[in-house]
């Protein structure tokens, strides 16, 4: 007999139309998940008011309600991969740190899934979503959590005043937080923080859209047309941190050897001003433009994507590039360790080399593609390792045997670990119930509870 069909639950710590990946990534990972039809699958988003949706959505777009956003969510699925697979979608109440650039919770989210759909919970950004979480315990509450660990924090708080105690700070708290509310964690690849019960495996897929113009390229470059008409360029969000830093740092101490190199940079941000200031500065030909989807066909002519960030956790960006057909050059860094495997991906470790392959990649061609590393980079096979790493894949009921009383004197190595966990989940939940506490660890003041507007918003009843 096959057991009952098992829900997953996907909650995420952003929403379209935020392009950021928080609400991309599992946003297709829900879609592939109910595409497989082996679970019933709820994605659950955060709902932000008015006024913090000002601050975060792009071109002052906004939503009355939940239901008006869910059909935009939709809408812009169904144009990226056709007809959309069923799944649900729900909100969460959450509010957005100017400071933390991020939407917290608001409350006890985990409320948003009724206890008898409460199987299987991912997490993604674990850390994030349970820094503050005041509630119900994620383990006691869903038979399985797993953890989706996509930022490197550690790297971005290092960049900030007193960053290194920070980051030492919030390393623990991250590890203690994961340790005490999810069973396994999947780390995206070896660039992000090493926390209990993790492995390491890249479940992320590119856009199916992108893999499209890699075919058409591909047909290109196979009945020896020229499939490229440009050079080099990078797309990313426009702060320093997302790789500018370096890029402009190579490009300037580079730029005789360089010389003749024609690049344009894309990317909207709060530091676009000084990157275009930068840029300028520089005597080679570099331009910069505001930023677009990377699906846009003024990038579909570009032969060579340059990448120097060793922020990411694994670049999107890259992956895309790869998907359509471009010669990639990054760093030899545990963020790219996935590429490693594609031959259009050249990968430095000194500055001489970045140069060098740099020049000589735009004076070749890319190698076409295989259709098995095609398949790599699409979300099908990211959905299969999911599936694999995270041990979700359904399974025959059998009657569980009745644990053994011989030794019901001794407390096993098994029960005194669980014993300790549940005194460190209960000693976070108090401290995660006082306001004050709260606050200390930059919490958003009084979102304990979601406020009289959002539960009218959600359409939830006020306790």
């Amino acid at each position: 007999m096959a057991g009952k069909q098992q829900n997953v639950a996907i909650f995420t710590t952003a929403s379209l139309p935020w392009m950021t990946g928080t609400a991309v990534n599992p946003l297709f990972r829900a879609a592939y998940l109910a595409k497989a039809g082996n679970w019933e699958v709820t994605l659950v988003v955060p709902w932000l008011s008015n006024g913090d949706q000002i601050l975060v959505y792009p071109n002052k777009m906004k939503f009355s309600s939940p239901a008006e956003q869910e059909a935009y969510v939709r809408r812009w699925l169904e144009e990226r991969i056709g007809v959309l697979p069923r799944f649900n979608i729900k909100f969460y109440p959450g509010k957005f740190s100017t400071e933390k650039r991020s939407i917290l919770p608001v409350g006890d989210i985990s409320q948003t899934i009724s206890d008898d759909k409460a199987d299987i919970a991912v997490l993604e950004e674990p850390e994030h979503l349970t820094w503050y979480h005041h509630g119900r315990r994620w383990k006691t509450k869903f038979r399985k959590v797993i953890g989706v660990v996509h930022t490197n924090y550690l790297e971005y708080v290092k960049r900030e005043k007193n960053g290194y105690i920070s980051a030492f700070i919030l390393k623990h708290i991250n590890s203690w937080v994961t340790d005490i509310y999810c069973h396994k964690v999947i780390r995206l690849s070896a660039a992000t923080q090493d926390v209990p019960r993790s492995a390491i495996c890249n479940v992320h897929g590119v856009n199916p859209k992108f893999i499209e113009i890699g075919k058409l390229k591909h047909q290109q470059l196979c009945q020896k047309e020229q499939a490229f008409f440009k050079g080099a360029y990078y797309i990313g969000k426009m702060v320093w941190s997302k790789g500018y830093t370096e890029l402009l740092h190579l490009l300037h101490k580079h730029q005789m050897e360089l010389s003749g190199l024609k690049m344009e940079l894309y990317g909207s941000g709060e530091d676009s001003d000084e990157v275009k200031a930068s840029a300028e500065r520089l005597s080679l030909d570099i331009r910069v433009y505001p930023g677009r989807d990377h699906g846009d066909s003024i990038f579909h002519d570009y032969k060579v994507f340059v990448n120097p960030s060793t922020t990411d956790v694994v670049c999107t960006t890259t992956a895309e590039a790869l998907a359509m057909g471009k010669i990639v050059i990054c760093a030899n860094h545990p963020s790219n360790e996935f590429f490693k495997r594609f031959p259009n991906c050249h990968m430095y470790n000194t500055e001489k080399e970045f140069v060098r392959l740099t020049m000589k990649a735009l004076g070749e061609d890319p190698v076409p593609l295989s259709d098995e590393l095609r398949h790599e980079l699409s979300w099908e096979a990211a959905t299969e390792r999911f599936v694999r790493v995270a041990d979700i894949a359904p399974t025959v009921s059998v009657g569980q045997k009745a644990p053994s009383s011989k030794h019901f004197m001794r407390i096993s190595t098994l029960e005194l670990q669980k014993n300790m966990e549940e005194a460190s989940a209960f000693f976070h939940n108090t401290i995660s119930g006082i306001e004050t506490a709260r606050c200390v660890f930059g919490a958003i003041p009084n979102t304990l509870q979601p406020d009289e507007q959002q539960c009218k918003e959600l359409g939830w009843n006020l306790h």
